[in-house]
């Protein structure tokens, strides 16, 4: 498998490889996709969990029985459950988003999409999402797989980065051209 943007070369990456591998194999790769975009949604929304990923001062055992709750209660997959696990055994929780982030690319690759990370200054619809997407389509020739992100600080438009392009419609960027133009 091609691991284009050095997925292999980062720690996160190779557990995330691991993982896209094993869920590959095992004809899992969207039930796998579902838990971590919950892991996801879940570490955006809980202190607790960002806490829980992020100490150095939770120990091994501590974190491996907190992940092995915390999967039981969010009803993961086993696949993602025993992942966790590893994570906390080995003291890498703090890859967690790293390794989302590459699965997520590896995934993308696997359906022949492009990845386009969207910030956006407030939630979006799935009617905003649908035509967002085809949009990026035309653009750029293939599926798109749309990762959003809210930053109510650009006040307004959209930040789309695919690969290495960025395309910046907002209001902020705007205002602040305005702004340098103004300055002479």
């Amino acid at each position: 498998m091609e691991n284009s943007g050095g997925i292999q070369a980062s720690l996160s990456g190779r557990y995330a490889l691991a993982l896209f591998e094993l869920a590959r194999d095992n004809k899992q790769l969207d039930v796998v996709a579902d838990s971590l975009a919950g892991l996801k949604a879940a570490q955006s929304e809980s202190v607790e969990f960002r806490n829980l990923i992020s100490s150095p001062v939770i120990g091994r055992e501590t974190a491996a029985k907190a992940v092995a709750a915390l999967a039981a209660s969010m009803k993961l997959d086993s696949l993602t459950s025993n992942f966790l696990g590893v994570l906390a055994k080995a003291r890498r929780l703090s890859q967690l988003p790293a390794a989302i982030r590459a699965f997520e690319t590896l995934l993308s690759q696997h359906r022949g999409e492009v990845r386009a990370e969207v910030t956006s200054a407030h939630d979006l619809s799935k009617t905003q999402v649908t035509a967002l997407q085809k949009s990026l389509r035309t653009r750029v020739g293939r599926d798109v797989a749309v990762a959003l992100k809210v930053d109510p600080s650009i006040l307004g438009g959209l930040v789309v980065k695919i690969g290495s392009q960025m395309i910046d419609s907002s209001i902020r960027t705007r205002l602040n051209m305005l702004a340098q133009a103004m300055k002479g």
